[in-house]
């Protein structure tokens, strides 16, 4: 808690010197971690991630015209747009901000003009969702501040509008939904087709477990073009089976030997047991038995390895490691070619096991990785 506050009195103290005046709030909304179910989310299928503590914290005041200044503390950068300005396609950081704003009133919310401060600790193309955290925060931040009446999975909708529509990143729900809807202590379980949402007890302290989350500090050269493979193979075998989408698929020793292809297959078969994987992770958190979690994390990675084939040697190395080291169960999370691990460790082990993979990648002469505890946190709110 003496963090949190020191960020915000430090958040106030630099608004103030850049506006001469007090902002009338502070924002805050969290990265997150997908604990399981990778690309199930454009399947219509199910995922589970938890807000991490790493946040974008927001100071804003009302303006008395209509427009919109941002500044960023991380790169020390200021922008300004107005009303005339909100077109699709905007270029630079401050488009996610834009973008907020745009589809606020798209939606027919009257948002007034603002001054924004804000600043991050959620790692950059990490992929922890640092976007949708900016997105988040912005957006409640200028729903407070307009007085508006919109409950939390619309706020998600509309974070995500501005991103897909403004921005011009395809992304699915789950990161914008995870940074609102999350609660301390515990993992969303969240239905991509219903847009469902079930809180589930995470305590890993009191299991003796803890979560450690590891950056490769991987380019993700090939994530746009691959992403986007991935999705086209999973529509096309949809479509062959006659089915809205993969998450309709139970039964995978009745449907592929429907399809030809090899690789079509693989990508079905990892959609569909990893629907399972979530389901049952489920099952296992609301039995209090988080470490029967590992073998799910496990079998998560190998399918995401040789099925989806999305995983790369930095991040295979690094899973490989984190096993080897005692971590009791571990797997590439995000969307592949880089980015993150998470390893379910016991209770004060990650540091030593984080730094054996450093060890590891820097005898494989791969960059140096960075690594961190996570704790299930909170969603977006509003801290003052």
């Amino acid at each position: 808690m003496r963090r949190v506050s020191s960020d915000v009195n430090a958040l106030v103290d630099a608004f103030h010197a850049r506006t001469r005046r007090q902002p009338a709030g502070v924002w805050a909304a969290p990265g997150r971690v997908n604990l399981i179910g990778e690309h199930t989310d454009y399947n219509d299928g199910y995922v589970m991630p938890f807000a991490l503590a790493q946040r974008v914290l927001v100071a804003a005041a009302p303006r008395n015209d209509d427009a919109w200044s941002v500044t960023s503390l991380n790169n020390e950068s200021t922008k300004m747009f107005s009303a005339v300005d909100l077109k699709p396609g905007m270029v630079g950081w401050q488009a996610y901000v834009a973008g907020v704003v745009w589809a606020l009133r798209e939606a027919g919310q009257r948002i007034d003009g603002a001054d924004l401060v804000l600043t991050s600790d959620v790692p950059v193309g990490a992929g922890l969702s640092s976007s949708a955290a900016l997105e988040c925060a912005v957006l409640t931040a200028l729903a407070d501040l307009n007085n508006l009446d919109i409950v939390g999975i619309e706020r998600a909708k509309l974070a995500r509008r501005s991103e897909n529509v403004f921005v011009g990143a395809p992304t699915g729900l789950m990161d914008q939904a995870a940074s609102t809807l999350c609660t301390p202590g515990h993992a969303l379980f969240f239905d991509c087709r219903t847009d469902a949402a079930e809180q589930v007890l995470f305590d890993t302290t009191s299991a003796g477990l803890e979560i450690l989350v590891l950056d490769t500090k991987t380019p993700h050269a090939l994530v746009d073009s691959e992403y986007a493979a991935r999705r086209a193979s999973c529509e096309e075998a949809a479509a062959l089976l006659g089915v809205a989408a993969l998450r309709d698929v139970t039964d995978l020793d009745a449907v592929l030997p429907q399809l030809a292809d090899a690789v079509i297959k693989r990508r079905v078969r990892h959609v569909v047991t990893e629907n399972g994987r979530v389901l049952e992770a489920v099952k296992v958190l609301r039995a209090g038995r988080i470490a029967d979690l590992a073998p799910l994390l496990d079998a998560s990675h190998e399918s995401m390895r040789d099925d989806f084939e999305i995983t790369v040697p930095q991040v295979d190395l690094a899973v490989e490691v984190a096993r080897a080291s005692g971590a009791i169960g571990a797997r590439m999370t995000g969307g592949g070619f880089g980015g993150c691990i998470i390893a379910l460790v016991e209770l004060g082990e990650g540091e030593r096991i984080g730094g054996e993979i450093a060890r590891s990648f820097e005898a494989a002469e791969f960059g140096p990785p960075v690594h961190f505890t996570a704790v299930p946190s909170a969603g977006a709110q509003r801290l003052q």
